[in-house]
């Protein structure tokens, strides 16, 4: 594995490449080519001159169209590869701000987070961005970077869902989704983020509970691969036959990222 997939950024969370990854079969995913993070609307010149250094071709913004409008992220000067996104929302809100009045403790919050993961599966924007992200991996050279708000658990996810078509196994797939809660960049995201949940809640968050929130744990990523098992008995029946991946398609992304 790649000693420091993250990237030292100003005002971008959790930026990383997940690949490096070794396969069931012996087989590496390439670094350098699959980048995650978090919203780059606070990202410094600095941040885009390092992300300008990576070479990015192809942009996967998993966020809604609300959240785009309220913060625009900011883009390479001179980028002219292709952006995805979704039109329309893809989440009633950003998914560590999907919070009520009871979210001030840390296991309402974990409650909160788990019932994410649980609508996730059946969402159909998210049915649809998944399937879009995997297909145009498979169809367009170069690096690419999939971001939603945080950068945590719909870019979770979908990092996830490529990792096990490329053949990492589920131990190293929840290594890479727990790999967030070593972002050195939490202080971002905290910023982005406990602001407005407070002013909604019209109270403070307990340390616990902003922890449970801005982070991931392993009972999420188990509650998104038991929902879908529950209703279409693999994760691999649901990639197939849900977000429309078929035999090749996942061959060409063996081929395109696996050494």
């Amino acid at each position: 594995m790649i000693r420091d997939p993250f990237i030292s950024t100003d005002g971008i969370h959790n930026f990383r490449d997940y690949g490096g990854w070794e396969t069931g079969e012996g087989a590496r995913v390439k670094s350098g080519l699959l980048w995650r993070s978090g919203q780059h609307v606070d990202a410094s010149d600095a941040d885009l001159r390092a992300i300008a250094d990576l070479h990015i071709r192809t942009v996967i913004d998993l966020r809604g169209e609300s959240e785009r409008q309220r913060h625009p992220c900011r883009r390479v000067e001179g980028f002219d590869g292709e952006v995805l996104f979704y039109e329309g929302e893809t989440s009633s809100s950003p998914p560590h701000m999907d919070v009520d009045e009871h979210t001030t403790t840390a296991e309402f919050a974990r409650q909160r987070m788990m019932a994410v993961y649980t609508r996730m599966p059946r969402n159909p924007a998210m049915i649809d961005m998944f399937g879009r992200y995997l297909r145009i991996l498979a169809e367009r050279e170069g690096a690419s970077l999939v971001h939603c708000f945080a950068g945590k658990d719909r870019t979770g996810v979908a990092a996830m869902l490529l990792l096990h078509i490329l053949g990492v196994d589920r131990d190293r797939q929840m290594a890479e989704f727990l790999r967030t809660n070593e972002a050195p960049s939490m202080d971002v995201l905290a910023a982005q983020s406990v602001p407005g949940i407070e002013e909604r809640l019209g109270r403070k968050l307990d340390d616990a509970a902003v922890k449970a929130l801005l982070g991931v744990h392993e009972d999420y990523l188990h509650t998104f691969w038991r929902e879908v098992e529950a209703d279409h008995g693999s994760l691999d029946a649901f990639i197939t036959g849900v977000l429309g991946v078929d035999e090749p398609v996942r061959e060409r992304l063996r081929s395109a990222y696996l050494a």
